[in-house]
């Protein structure tokens, strides 16, 4: 018996030879590791025409979530930027799901690149049939892309400049620089953020992290504008990500902001958290608040009410430890955290925008666009429209929705 006819599985002959998908997907996991970022877009155009493929678009979402702007590069076609709210790209990309739109003779395929399950933008690829060999190729195609982009652009300008419609601030470079991904999604929880205004943030700033069963967050507003707001977010979350990985509770997480921002900054400079835990088997919610807006409780797209419970000083002032405040969701639950310029900016006519109306706008939005990630894109551009398209100040929002159950079934291979 040689090797290839004696590994098994059980009782069950494992086939070890490569075929034609595993070659396909293998060349570029082979070659990717010393690929040069300007090579992707070749290399991406040749693997797609090995399952007659043509016309093969990569296009990434710009900063604002309005536009996916297309990757130039050689082998790619270069279309138009095409609006995430209504195009066949936008639907996938929103959705996260494969868009097929009949062209002459010819279908268009649009794939989601999706990196985890941070959405990174869409591949266009045009067949003139396909089958579900095709679509579970490419899906996996797909899949690599987005894995790459985001590998590569660590030491890459080439993805970051493709998504810029508009000119950066320094201080916004350095908020876009701290973010974690704007999306993350597991079968009990799902998290999803956007900053405004996109190109010109400075002291807003969210953080998370899935260690086992627990979502750590953390949402903050550096006090200010423009780049000594930005150093001062950058100074809060490193000490909130320090704290965190040392495994102290949410007061000492507090505490030790609190002692940076004091340290580093002086008596009048400040920050607002807010910091929080989430049990995602059992659905216990922890939080303290330092001076931040409460965040809102929302059930069945309705605004139940704003998770109150005991506060301190903002990080920087010196504040008595805080109580935790705690408690649990039901499977469902959304949690809805914001930063004040949300809901402080100004109407023409000088009446403030103010919570009433955010939580209008949240049940409209939530009825229309039941998708988290969807959610918080159109609730920032109804919200700003609803502003008059002002945002005199950074507004942030994150959405934490919580399911409950279990991962375990991702392990088992059928």
């Amino acid at each position: 018996m040689n090797e290839q006819q004696g590994r098994r599985f059980g009782d069950i002959p494992v086939d070890r030879s490569e075929g034609f998908g595993e070659r396909l997907l293998g060349v570029l996991l082979d070659r990717a590791h010393e690929m040069p970022p300007q090579l992707i877009a070749p290399l991406i155009a040749e693997e797609v025409a090995r399952v007659g493929g043509r016309e093969v678009s990569v296009l990434l979402q710009d900063y604002e979530q309005l536009m996916l702007m297309p990757l130039i590069g050689r082998g790619l076609l270069v279309e138009a930027p095409q609006p995430i709210s209504a195009s066949p790209a936008g639907t996938a990309f929103l959705e996260a799901r494969t868009v097929e739109v009949a062209e002459a003779g010819a279908t268009r395929m649009f794939l989601p690149l999706l990196d985890g399950s941070d959405q990174v933008g869409v591949m266009a690829v045009t067949l003139d049939v396909v089958d579900d060999d095709d679509r579970r190729l490419l899906r996996r195609l797909a899949g690599l892309v987005a894995d790459m982009v985001v590998t590569k652009d660590s030491y890459t300008d080439i993805f970051t400049l493709t998504r810029r419609r508009a000119p950066m601030s320094v201080a916004a470079e350095i908020q876009w620089s701290l973010l974690p991904p704007l999306r993350m999604s597991v079968p009990q929880v799902e998290i999803a953020g956007i900053l405004e205004p996109a190109y010109n943030v400075a002291g807003d700033s969210f953080d998370y992290a899935l260690n086992g069963d627990i979502l750590h967050l953390a949402m903050i507003d550096a006090m200010g504008h423009g780049l000594s707001a930005a150093v001062m977010a950058t100074a809060a979350i490193g000490a909130y990500r320090h704290s965190r990985r040392s495994e102290v509770g949410l007061s000492g997480i507090y505490a030790y902001m609190d002692e940076v921002i004091a340290a580093q900054f002086g008596p009048e400079q400040f920050v607002t958290a807010q910091m929080m835990q989430l049990n995602t088997a059992t659905g216990h919610l922890q939080w303290v608040n330092a001076g931040h807006p409460w965040p809102l409780l929302i059930r069945d797209h309705e605004v139940v009410g704003q998770l109150e419970g005991s506060t301190t000083l903002p990080v920087g002032f010196g504040g008595q430890e805080p109580l935790v405040s705690a408690q649990t969701l039901r499977p469902g639950d959304r949690v809805l955290c914001f930063t004040d310029g949300l809901v402080e900016e100004h109407l023409s006519g000088g009446d403030e925008f103010g919570l009433a109306q955010l939580i209008d706008v949240i049940a409209d939005v939530g009825r229309r666009r039941p998708g988290t990630r969807a959610m918080v894109r159109d609730l920032s551009q109804a919200l700003k429209r609803k502003r008059g398209g002002i945002t005199s100040d950074d507004a942030t929002i994150l959405l934490i929705e919580w399911r409950g159950g279990s991962a375990d079934h991702l392990t088992v291979i059928d």
